[in-house]
């Protein structure tokens, strides 16, 4: 479950210090400043792997990170700036960047920087612990305050598979969340890594990206059933045959894809006792099925057993644990 703190619960006088400490908690250690006697700030955020997704909403402000700051630094993170709404700059290494709506933005918690905003704004922060972005591009030293736009076909791949991410993050299961987490280090290094070569993006790189980008839309709408080829095609900006085409290099179709993921979601929620009140067929309608008899046949088809009977089995198995473990 995503973890959200809002400054709306202090008074008018206590919001700027108590965003200071969202900040520094959600974050890293940071200095946060604004003239504003109405301000306000608002945090969103969710785990991803090792990775994690913050979505921030508040006034107008400048933010530093400091030597001092840094020395009490007990983890090492890139994080990635995703502007949303409203426009904000980033200074580091002598270098500034000016992140807007669709634009993007890297800097590094091992050395200053500063963040300038200077009206309302919304952004989604990507942070990456830097051990990890460094074993796939090697030093981000150059690249740091430096702005990634639209006008770029890979840089604009990942900045939309890395929004999509972020809003599918808390729909998906742990094993899904970790496949994710290592394709959008992935993208990420290679959004970067063009950059930092300057050169032009190889036209198998450019489709292992755009599948990547379409497994996140769907992962986001599973719950959707009106999803199809040519509404994912129409999110991506491709034709649907190209959808299909993307799916088949992995032996599977779009129809296919969808059916296994909604399944596998059925399966967790059918085992998960705290769910053990909703009915099976409000479990299916939720992952996006609208007929209880296909949704019968293809759970027996996939899993070898029918929707009750996995719910009982994984009753049983609980009650045996239970039994062995008994409470002291």
């Amino acid at each position: 479950m995503p973890v959200r703190l809002d400054t709306a619960v202090a008074p008018p006088s206590r919001r700027l210090a108590l965003w200071q400490d969202i900040v520094c908690d959600v974050f890293v250690e940071l200095d946060c400043k604004s003239d504003l006697e109405d301000f306000h700030g608002e945090v969103s955020q969710s785990h991803l792997g090792e990775i994690s997704y913050t979505r921030v909403d508040s006034s107008r402000q400048r933010v530093f990170r400091t030597a001092s700051r840094i020395a009490r630094a007990r983890q090492d993170f890139v994080l990635i700036a995703l502007g949303m709404e409203g426009a904000g700059g980033v200074i580091q290494d002598g270098r500034e960047a000016y992140i807007q709506p669709g634009e993007f933005a890297c800097y590094d918690t091992t050395r200053p920087y500063e963040l300038s905003f200077d009206g309302d704004f919304s952004q989604t922060i990507l942070q990456i612990p830097r051990h990890l972005l460094k074993q796939r591009l090697g030093s981000t030293d150059a690249l740091t305050a430096t702005t990634f736009t639209q006008a770029s076909p890979l840089q604009r791949l990942a900045f939309d598979f890395m929004i999509g991410l972020s809003r599918a993050v808390d729909v998906v299961d742990a094993a899904t969340a970790d496949r994710l987490s290592i394709q959008a280090l992935d993208l990420v290094a290679l959004a970067l890594g063009e950059r930092a070569r300057g050169g032009a993006l190889d036209p198998s790189t450019h489709r292992s990206a755009l599948l990547s980008r379409l497994k996140v839309y769907i992962h986001a709408n599973l719950r959707d059933p009106e999803l199809s080829p040519a509404r994912a095609a129409a999110a991506l900006g491709v034709s649907t045959r190209w959808v299909n085409a993307l799916l088949s290099d992995e032996n599977t179709s779009f129809g296919r894809y969808v059916l296994v993921n909604r399944l596998d979601n059925c399966r967790r929620d059918l085992t998960d006792r705290s769910r053990a009140r909703m009915q099976i067929g409000e479990i299916a309608f939720a992952w996006g099925f609208n007929d209880l008899s296909h949704f019968s046949r293809a759970f027996h088809a996939q899993f070898g057993c029918s929707a009750r009977e996995c719910r009982a089995q994984a009753a049983a198995r609980a009650l045996a644990m239970a039994d062995r473990c008994p409470a002291r």
